[in-house]
């Protein structure tokens, strides 16, 4: 943004701490007026920057709060522009009163992410970054708290501008051998530096790739809903994995009658965990409205934990046929290899000696994923976890960024534009063609830092942030 830019900005006041009462309220000012409108509410000539005054807040009747206020100078503040911070009693009634008070002495209210869409807009921080920090806001891990630290400092952004940078080099390259083919007896598209730096952009993408995915995984989560016969055990499950009574469980056929949701953080995976109604026929008019939501989640969930009872069924696969070739979308057997676990339940009745079938499933078939895990005991529920990440393949490195779709997104497009210079390169040595797919790849990874963004991502992006962001 320039400075002419910089100087029409209004200044924008909001509330930068939760709702409710707390020892502490902040306030952020930011823009050409804060600096002013900081010394009117303080009733101080001056303000030194970086330098914590206490003092009274004042309304135009007499004093509202008193506190600290302190004075960030551009361009060495989080949105670049003049900010300043009033850190009074944390009180809705208060704090309100104070802004009011900002809003008569020229301020208006920020919109939901507008601090960081200015910082954004300066310079401060990329695209990556401030996602970044809205993630870090929204963690309910420690792994997605570090993974979102590691963007906001800047780690992710650092992988993609270097990215960008080969890309400019090799870009660079392949024109000048356009522009100047008689310049050198070599041959610049068949010399192979082009197609080693090419094959490097492709391994970099590809590890980049492989990060994010992960990344994408540990912000998102993943939607798993327990499914299965009545008296399987899936509230049981349900309670144990979250460590408390959850649900409701007793010997009556039938007890979950709707969906229970529960948030959970497993081996560091955030799952979203949904139980259901036992699916069954049934002349029940309330209990058959469970079974419709029942298969609706079915239908929805990236993974499926059908949990039966492994004391009374000796075919799990012809059971969950059964059970989910009515009212669930798409093939059965795709659904057994692609999103089903089966859950043998209640193994603590099973004899030392007796041993579990998995059922006369088509050998030439994937076997779907199995853990036999007893509600009772808490026998195999760590394995139980583990078996789910190995189905999403949720193995996070200690390095790993938090990643959105988008990113992913933009990343196999950028992949896929590199692979076409590759294949343009080696096969038609079409120089043209290799730059123009080099510049799009080159394009796609510049979405992700900003450095090529649309207006309407932009505001989509920021206004899922909260007001004092």
């Amino acid at each position: 943004m320039t400075s002419k830019q910089l100087e029409q900005q209004p200044t924008i006041a909001a509330i930068a701490t939760p709702i409710g009462q707390g020892g502490v309220g902040v306030i952020r000012l930011s823009g050409k007026s804060a600096y002013k409108i900081g010394c009117a509410i303080t009733r101080r000539e001056h303000l030194t920057p970086r330098y914590a005054h206490f003092g009274g807040f004042f309304g135009a009747d007499g004093i509202i709060d008193e506190g600290v206020v302190i004075y960030f100078q551009a361009p060495h503040s989080f949105t670049g522009e003049d900010v300043v911070e009033l850190q009074g009693h944390g009180g809705m009634v208060l704090q309100n009163l104070l802004l009011d008070r900002l809003f008569e002495l020229g301020a208006r209210q920020a919109t939901a992410g507008e601090f960081s869409l200015r910082a954004f807009e300066n310079d401060k921080i990329d695209l990556v970054q401030a996602e970044a920090i809205s993630d870090a806001i929204a963690a309910t891990s420690v792994a997605q708290a570090s993974s979102a630290i590691r963007s906001l400092t800047g780690e992710f952004s650092n992988k993609i501008n270097g990215l960008v940078d080969d890309l400019t080099h090799l870009r660079l390259y392949v024109e000048a051998a356009i522009d100047f083919p008689d310049e050198e007896d070599v041959d610049f598209l068949s010399d192979g530096v082009i197609e080693t730096r090419l094959n490097q952009v492709l391994s970099g993408i590809d590890e980049i790739l492989a990060t994010a995915k992960q990344g994408q995984l540990l912000r998102d989560g993943v939607h798993v809903v327990l499914a299965g016969k009545p008296n399987a055990g899936k509230s049981s499950l349900l309670n144990r994995l979250a460590g408390t009574d959850r649900a409701i469980v007793t010997d009556i056929a039938g007890t979950t009658r709707d969906t229970l949701e529960e948030t959970l953080v497993l081996g560091g995976l955030t799952v979203h965990l949904t139980d259901t109604a036992g699916l069954r026929d049934t002349t029940d008019k309330v209990e058959q409205i469970g079974i419709a939501r029942a298969r609706d989640a079915i239908n929805k969930a990236d993974v499926l934990l059908m949990v039966y009872d492994v004391s009374r069924e000796t075919d799990p696969i012809a059971l969950a046929k059964e059970l989910f070739s009515v009212g669930v979308d798409g093939d059965i057997q795709a659904i057994l290899d692609q999103k089903l676990i089966m859950v043998a339940n209640k193994c603590d009745l099973l004899a030392d000696n007796q041993t579990v079938s998995h059922g006369t499933s088509n050998q030439q078939c994937q076997q779907p994923s199995h853990a036999y895990v007893s509600c009772e005991t808490k026998q195999g529920i760590d394995e139980l976890i583990q078996v789910l990440g190995d189905k999403v393949g949720f193995h996070p490195p200690e390095n790993s960024l938090i990643a959105r779709t988008r990113h992913i997104d933009a990343l196999k497009r950028a992949r896929q534009y590199a692979q076409e210079a590759h294949e343009q390169l080696v096969y038609y040595r079409a120089g043209e063609l290799v730059a123009e797919s080099l510049r799009l790849s080159q394009q796609a990874l510049g979405e992700i830092t900003g450095q090529v963004s649309a207006d309407e991502l932009l505001g989509k992006i920021f206004s899922s942030f909260c007001i004092g962001k």
